[in-house]
């Protein structure tokens, strides 16, 4: 959206992920830098070799995303670059982390919001995070997802094995805080029809991803897709009964909100995150309770969402989190950092 309204953008790719080397992307610019496939290493590496690409390249901006990155946002200043940091939540709360991380990652998260030009928040919770911890003003600016036209095409659900409307969804990567096993449990204790598809996979292999994928595939009501978009995933939100995210953490859920832009029924744990969107109370369960994850599911199972329902769903979804509106939001923080 802001390489549409004709402004020169550039992004920072990490090569492992990337298939094809190609240097654009629709209109946005691709910058390949070395990442190493490292959990603990890879976001701080890439992120300094990607700050001294743009002072080299004289960028007039660089926009630093997530706590992690953050702790390089003093170096982009030593260097001379004027710089956006945006939050995206305290990563250092998820499971996956040590201690050591866990505290460079608080460290990122106060860099980040101490010495920016300026800082971005995706939700009121976190920016009243960083105004507690880091005594740092932000400014409230949503994710955003795009309102898809709903697949008619099925060809991907009888590859895998699943009937239109007779099977439940849940979106995630294969980490603890995702809480990936407690849907599976909580599923495998219902009756039902409808099997359960989890897309997604683990970034770097764990114990737990292992356990998780072990337990998936001892269930033959229990798929696994691994990573999937474009089609596969628009046919899997198109045509499903049940969106579910039991996450004990997030910053702003994308896939909630891709789910809801579908007019899908969903489920959600009541964490912070969660209940910043806008969603009925029979919408949520408590968090990490098997038992009222249980329940709401065999209660949403049973019947169907209105016609009102998707359709605020979808207002929602056009009204608060419209790429056009945050892209303009954004470029507005742009100009007022160069200004200072």
């Amino acid at each position: 959206m802001i390489a549409n309204m004709g402004h020169d953008v550039h992004v920072a790719t990490r090569k492992p992920y990337v298939a094809k080397k190609h240097d654009r992307w629709k209109d946005v610019s691709l910058v390949h830098i070395y990442a190493p496939r490292k959990k603990s290493f890879e976001a701080i590496t890439h992120t300094f070799l990607a700050v001294i690409k743009a002072k080299k390249l004289d960028f007039d901006i660089i926009h630093i995303h997530a706590v992690g990155p953050g702790v390089m946002v003093p170096f982009a200043k030593i260097l001379g670059l004027k710089v956006v940091f945006t939050t995206h939540g305290p990563d250092y709360d998820r499971q996956k982390w040590g201690k050591i991380a866990k505290t460079v990652l608080q460290f990122g998260e106060y860099f980040g919001s101490k010495f920016a030009d300026n800082v971005i928040v995706i939700s009121t919770v976190i920016q009243n995070i960083i105004k507690i911890r880091c005594n740092t003003k932000s400014h409230i600016i949503f994710n955003g997802v795009p309102l898809p036209k709903l697949s008619k095409q099925t060809d991907f659900l009888t590859k895998i094995g699943v009937k239109s409307g007779n099977y439940i969804i849940a979106v995630s990567r294969f980490v603890p805080e995702k809480g990936l096993d407690l849907l599976i449990k909580s599923y495998q204790s219902i009756e039902t029809k409808c099997k359960l598809v989890i897309a997604g996979d683990a970034d770097h292999e764990t114990a737990y991803s292992k356990k998780l994928k072990k337990m998936i595939d001892k269930d033959e009501n229990i798929i696994r897709t691994g990573y999937i978009l474009g089609e596969p995933l628009g046919q899997l939100f198109s045509h499903a009964k049940l969106f579910v995210m039991p996450s004990y953490h997030e910053g702003l859920p994308i896939s909630l909100l891709e789910a809801m832009s579908y007019g899908l029924s969903v489920l959600v744990s009541d964490i912070p995150a969660n209940l910043e969107v806008d969603l009925p109370k029979n919408r949520f369960f408590k968090c990490g309770d098997m038992n009222d994850l249980k329940d709401k599911m065999e209660h949403h199972l049973a019947g169907t969402i209105s016609k009102n329902e998707k359709m605020n769903f979808r207002l929602q979804i056009e009204e608060k989190y419209n790429w056009e509106k945050i892209a303009k939001q954004i470029v507005n923080i742009y100009e007022n950092t160069l200004e200072k």
